[in-house]
């Protein structure tokens, strides 16, 4: 699996409110490119971009700003983080979406240096791999931690009925009767569950609910299936291992401090990527060219 989608793999899912819908997201963004998934719980939108490809889109979409693919994926990143963290879009930039027969364009527009700075997200219909990937089998993983964690919570009350029991008959009373409590009954509470708790627990709405309550169990699930699929693709063999991990020298950009752009670059030197942080210091320049604006059950 390449980095960058499996980098997204592990990245927890946001839910963002724009004006014309809400759609729940997750994104990764590397010195290497971007890998973005969006959903809207009818459909899912898929979009992976290498730095050749943000190059290119970016000279398209803003005529008069030129700067290495890196400095484009670091404001990139600069706009997505709000967005992720918050649901909500920051000051700085204009989000909006758009259907287009079976994709879906999510637009970005903000400042970069002064100047009008736009993009576009091109999402196609995500492969059914993919879905599984990132839905299927993750929702399936949860669902099974959940009940194995009802189960533990199970055993733990019978064995406290059998503690309060064994006060009682040494005669221990209670201080207040208040406190009082019936012996657990398993099935008594889940009957009981299914009949009041059920409808609002598994309410899905939007999607919010599982984005503001689920995602550290999401990304547990999806780490340990990773760690389990790499063993049995190659245990013991290094390269598996060093290729597999995103977080090194060019891991995620979201995860860093925000780059400020440095007022320094060479307006006439050829494009070309930097290897070193410095990179992301350097300034967009203008072109010659004319301005144009283009709770789950158990949870």
């Amino acid at each position: 699996m390449e980095e960058l989608e499996q980098g997204l793999l592990m990245q927890p899912w946001a839910w963002l409110q724009l004006t014309e819908n809400s759609l729940l997201a997750k994104a990764y963004i590397t010195k290497q490119g971007y890998a973005l998934l969006v959903s809207d719980l009818q459909h899912v939108w898929h979009e992976h971009m290498d730095t050749s490809v943000v190059s290119q889109r970016a000279k398209e979409l803003n005529k008069r700003l030129t700067a290495p693919p890196v400095a484009f994926l670091c404001h990139l990143d600069n706009l997505l983080r709000p967005l992720l963290k918050d649901g909500v879009q920051p000051d700085a930039a204009a989000f909006s979406c758009d259907h287009v027969a079976k994709a879906l364009i999510l637009r970005v527009r903000s400042e970069l240096s002064g100047l009008p700075f736009y993009w576009h997200f091109h999402c196609s219909l995500a492969s059914p791999s993919l879905v599984s990937q990132h839905l299927i089998r993750p929702l399936m993983g949860m669902s099974l931690a959940l009940q194995c964690h009802v189960r533990e919570l199970a055993t733990l009350l019978r064995m406290k009925d059998l503690e309060i029991q064994d006060y009682q008959e040494s005669g221990a009373t209670l201080s207040r009767g208040r406190l009082k409590t019936e012996p657990f009954e398993e099935n008594s509470f889940l009957d009981q569950f299914m009949v009041e708790k059920l409808p609002e627990a598994c309410d899905v709405s939007d999607g919010r609910p599982f984005v503001m309550n689920l995602q550290s169990l999401y990304v547990a699930v999806t780490k340990q299936e990773l760690q389990v699929r790499q063993k049995r693709q190659g245990a013991g063999d290094p390269q598996t291992s060093s290729s597999a991990s995103p977080g090194g020298t060019d891991g995620q950009l979201l995860s860093q401090p925000e780059q400020p752009v440095s007022s320094e670059a060479s307006s006439s030197a050829p494009e070309k990527e930097p290897t070193g942080t410095a990179g992301l210091m350097q300034r967009p320049q203008l072109s010659k060219a004319k301005r144009k604006k283009p709770r789950g059950l158990f949870s």
